[in-house]
């Protein structure tokens, strides 16, 4: 009889370790991808040597390795692009960050700040990485 209650006892037991391995896996995993589902749309903007520090709160146009335009995170056409800048902008804010893949052939890069001009915005910033030094030696 004293070997029954025992059995009984250990049984009754919740074993916490698998609970807490896995629970410590999913915060791992949350980790590494948060960062990267905030970062948005995937774009390789150009190298300068000089960079000017990003201050102000924008709205951001984005066009990417497939030559699709983006406000913000949404994609857009280069139509309305203009339209729908105008929605979302404040009274006093009339400027926005142009960030284009290095990729992207000129003519369209010019497209798209030649429709910004002609809806009314004549403060685009152009959004660039810093020439590190390994880049230089290229």
């Amino acid at each position: 009889m004293p070997q029954l209650k025992s059995t009984q006892t250990s049984l009754s037991e919740i074993n916490m370790v698998p609970f807490v391995d896995v629970v410590l896996v999913l915060l791992i995993i949350f980790m590494i991808t948060a960062p990267i589902l905030q970062s948005g749309i995937e774009v390789d903007v150009p190298k300068t040597k000089t960079i000017k520090d990003i201050s102000q709160d924008r709205l951001v146009v984005t066009v990417d390795k497939s030559q699709r335009v983006y406000l913000g995170n949404d994609p857009v056409n280069i139509h309305e692009l203009g339209a729908k800048v105008h929605a979302q902008l404040k009274n006093t804010q009339r400027s926005v960050f142009l960030r284009c893949d290095e990729a992207v052939p000129f003519g369209v890069f010019a497209s798209v700040i030649d429709t910004l001009r002609v809806s009314g915005i004549n403060n685009i910033s152009i959004v660039t990485e810093p020439l590190t030094e390994r880049a230089r030696a290229k």
